[in-house]
């Protein structure tokens, strides 16, 4: 097959209007999508695409189209035979590269076309996308991964020996979650613009229904933030899980005085502290509220920052974005850092498809690369999946393994059609 085009849309979702996604930094989020299909002259597509929160996606679209005419009629036995090249193919633009380097805008908008082109290859071989990743070599997966950059944290042959070591182990973890399911935990509870008594029904509710771990955010002031807490954890109980999201807000003083008053709750980490950027302030707040542990991840932007936060021990969970990394080649390699230096991946997964994405890389990481369950669970936002082709199922609080070919990225022509944003009409106005 030859890829014929990549066709955009601009896709909005007002989902500000009930609050859902409200936090300390994005009061009023409208979760968006800068979407991409790879055509091809055999009629299969490729689905795969950026998570914004409205105002700004358009600028990622432009950004995909821009990356466009470096996929557009390539062969796709070329691609799908060398994926670390044709990644490289994107990210190595000499004109294009300026507005990253593999970070921003560009970056994103690589993400949806590097998505998009794995969704159309596990078509091609009639497997979910997690599945085909399990079933590639250890050589296979690490011909997919640039180490430019990283290599000096991690060498091809350490990535090498980490999949070699559960090579032989593989086909009991994969039966164990085809069974099972992978571990869940639920965002929906505790966003930031619900009044108390919707996050005490929802809590109440979901604790009823089976679910064991709930994360709430953060940020707002002290006072309400105390409240809150103890609020959740009245009506979930001393045994559950929970969780302390912050989304940027403080800088590290403020971060370590917030989380020692919040300490008092048993907060199983605090995510995103401060400044995804600052490594050397994850650090000290790391070192101060011990042992509560950082988790961050999502607006980590390539492989070398989570080189440096999971080198010097700045965080204790990994929370990759699916698209924030440069797509699922770039994910590749940060699995495989975490998993050098122990820290457990607990993927982002709050926004458009999200989730949809990430249990894919969260089975691929335990069947293959960590082998370890031991605090691995996916965030879960109970949002906008009936727009999908192939939602995420849920037994409990178990993400159910994706049996369908792809990367469960394909959303409904009648959503795109529904909620595609106009070409230079204004958000909101």
């Amino acid at each position: 097959m030859k890829i014929t085009s990549v066709e955009t849309v601009d896709v909005r979702f007002p989902t500000s209007l009930a609050l859902d996604g409200s936090d300390a930094m994005n009061p009023d989020p409208d979760y968006s999508a800068a979407y991409a299909i790879v055509r091809t002259d055999e009629g299969l597509d490729g689905h795969g695409f950026t998570f914004t929160i409205g105002r700004g996606n358009e600028v990622v679209v432009a950004a995909i189209d821009a990356l466009a005419p470096l996929v557009v009629g390539l062969d796709t036995d070329a691609v799908f035979g060398y994926p670390g090249a044709f990644v490289r193919r994107l990210t190595g633009d000499s004109q294009l590269r300026w507005i990253g380097p593999e970070k921003g805008v560009i970056h994103l908008a690589t993400a949806a076309v590097v998505n998009a082109v794995w969704d159309l290859f596990a078509k091609v071989q009639g497997k979910p996308l997690w599945k085909l990743l399990v079933d590639m070599t250890p050589e296979e997966v690490v011909s997919c991964v640039d180490l430019t950059y990283i290599e000096d944290a991690l060498t091809q042959d350490e990535a090498l020996g980490l999949l070699r070591r559960l090579e032989p182990t593989k086909t009991a973890r994969e039966a164990e979650m085809r069974e099972h399911g992978f571990p869940a935990y639920t965002t929906s509870v505790g966003w930031l613009g619900y009044p108390d008594e919707k996050v005490r029904e929802l809590a109440r509710a979901a604790r009823a229904d089976g679910w064991t771990s709930f994360k709430m955010k953060v940020g707002v002031d002290a006072a309400a933030d105390a409240r809150r807490a103890a609020l959740l954890r009245e009506e979930i109980g001393a045994d559950a899980r929970l969780m302390l999201d912050a989304n940027q807000v403080w800088g590290v003083r403020e971060a370590i005085d917030a989380v020692r008053a919040l300490a008092e709750f048993d907060p199983y980490w605090i995510e995103e502290p401060t400044s995804p950027d600052d490594v050397l302030g994850h650090l000290e707040i790391a070192r101060a509220v011990a042992p509560i542990r950082i988790a961050t991840g999502e607006h980590v932007h390539n492989r070398v920052m989570f080189k440096q936060l999971l080198s010097s021990g700045a965080i204790g969970f990994c929370q990759l974005d699916a698209c924030r990394l440069g797509g699922v080649n770039e994910a590749l390699a940060v699995l495989l850092l975490a998993a050098k230096f122990g820290v457990p991946v607990c993927p982002h997964a709050g926004g458009v498809g999200l989730c949809e994405y990430v249990q894919h890389l969260s089975l691929f990481d335990y069947i293959a690369v960590s082998g370890d369950l031991t605090d691995r669970v996916v965030e879960y936002v109970d949002h906008l999946h009936e727009h999908f082709v192939h939602p995420v199922q849920l037994l409990g609080d178990r993400y159910c393994v994706p049996l369908a070919p792809g990367y469960s990225s394909e959303i409904w022509a009648k959503s795109l059609s529904d909620y595609a944003f106009p070409a230079g009409a204004i958000w909101g106005a």
